[in-house]
């Protein structure tokens, strides 16, 4: 132990009630710009267990990503305030009460502030049937009320009368039931999960509301002939079947995609990739300078890093341009909201043989596998899909 350790322990010995100062607090820290809230993970110290410099304190869950949170100094975790599992747990909010070697901790329940949980709205109670009403007695003279079909009955009848034996022969249709959905009690079954709604999702739900309505989205499609794209696709899995990669139809998109935006400025393209918490875009970052080979293990990568929870921030903040590829579920067309801040996004559908006119066969036609994609900007990459020998690998 340092002799400045020693005597700052010494000292505090001295004085209980600077003892007692010494706990400070750890707030939940703010990952990214746009953060206001976050989760607990989980806890990798334990009350009372002491940490050094660069241990990981704890995991917290972002809209984004599931984050490691290093201690900046030596110390002690004195008390734990937002538990594992906490959820919308505000930026600058305590989570914890930090202390030194040779700190009192008896004090850090008091300092610890007590966090507000989300708690499920309390049903309302339905109001107690009232008494059924007797029958109001009708003084002489009194106007009596009438719906127009009993007004109606009343002329039929000879004497324009409707008595009393009309009323005991009435049987009422039965009425459709008004009980709101709410009100239904729904009986538990074995093929029924209730996902809770994670960070992630909550945040692309508001997000992707907020673009919707804020951004302008008009969205062109073309169809993209793909023969000549598949036949090199082809031939350079066959030359890497040796190193064990394979490309994807996914990896010539992108190569495209970022030869098209050449010309505006270097391209970082974000690739949608669906997880366990929610749907996040890795970015592969300047793709235009890379062969084919090199963006199909980096979007392989990052893919399972994003599945895995384990992204670091700078991993999917910013990019220049989305693609959303759901051709692998054998959607043929879709359109994507944009991801802001950019200002465009891909949809991209599978690739299906179709029937074109062709004055080149006898038969007048001929198959080729057609890909429909849907922007919301201009489509001057399709060029290099339709003829992908002008990039290399």
């Amino acid at each position: 132990m340092s002799s400045s350790s020693l005597a700052r322990i010494l000292y505090r010995g001295l004085h209980t009630s600077v003892r007692r100062h010494a706990l400070s607090k750890m707030t939940m820290p703010a990952m990214s710009p746009t953060m206001t809230e976050g989760g607990i993970s989980a806890w990798k110290k334990a009350e009372g267990e002491s940490f050094t410099s660069g241990d990981v304190l704890l995991e917290i869950e972002t809209d984004k990503a599931v984050i490691d949170v290093e201690a900046q100094d030596d110390g002690i975790l004195a008390k734990i305030v937002a538990q594992d599992g906490s959820k919308g747990v505000a930026v600058g909010s305590t989570i914890a009460i930090l202390a030194e070697e040779g700190d009192d901790l008896s004090g850090a329940a008091q300092l610890a502030p007590v966090l507000p949980t989300r708690q499920a709205p309390e049903p309302s109670k339905e109001p107690s049937s009232p008494n059924t009403p007797s029958k109001p007695e009708l003084s002489k003279g009194d106007r009596i009320f009438a719906s127009p079909i009993a007004k109606k009955i009343a002329l039929e009848r000879p004497d324009g009368r409707i008595i009393r034996e009309d009323v005991d022969k009435y049987t009422p249709e039965p009425a459709l039931s008004t009980a709101s959905p709410s009100a239904t009690t729904t009986s538990p079954s074995a093929d029924y999960v209730d996902i809770p709604l994670s960070n992630m999702r909550r945040t692309i739900a508001a997000r992707l509301a907020e673009s919707k309505v804020q951004s302008p989205h008009y969205y062109l499609t073309i169809d993209i002939q793909m023969d000549k794209a598949l036949k090199l696709r082809e031939v350079f899995n066959k030359s890497l079947a040796e190193k064990g990669a394979k490309l994807s139809v996914n990896d010539f998109i992108v190569k495209a995609v970022a030869k098209a935006l050449e010309d505006v400025k270097k391209a970082d393209i974000s690739i949608a990739v669906a997880t366990p918490t929610g749907l996040i875009t890795p970015i592969v970052k300047d793709v235009g300078s890379k062969g084919l080979a090199t963006i199909s293990a980096e979007a392989k990568a990052l893919a399972k890093k994003a599945r895995d929870g384990k992204l670091a921030p700078h991993e999917y903040q910013g990019g220049t341009f989305t693609i959303s590829n759901l051709g692998m579920y054998d959607i043929s067309h879709f359109t994507a909201i944009i991801n802001p801040p950019q200002s465009c996004i891909l949809a991209v559908g599978s690739t299906q043989p179709t029937l074109v006119p062709s004055a080149e066969d006898e038969r007048g036609f001929k198959t080729v596998n057609i890909m429909k994609a849907t922007l919301s900007s201009d489509h001057p990459f399709k060029g290099y899909l339709e003829n992908p020998l002008t990039f290399m690998l």
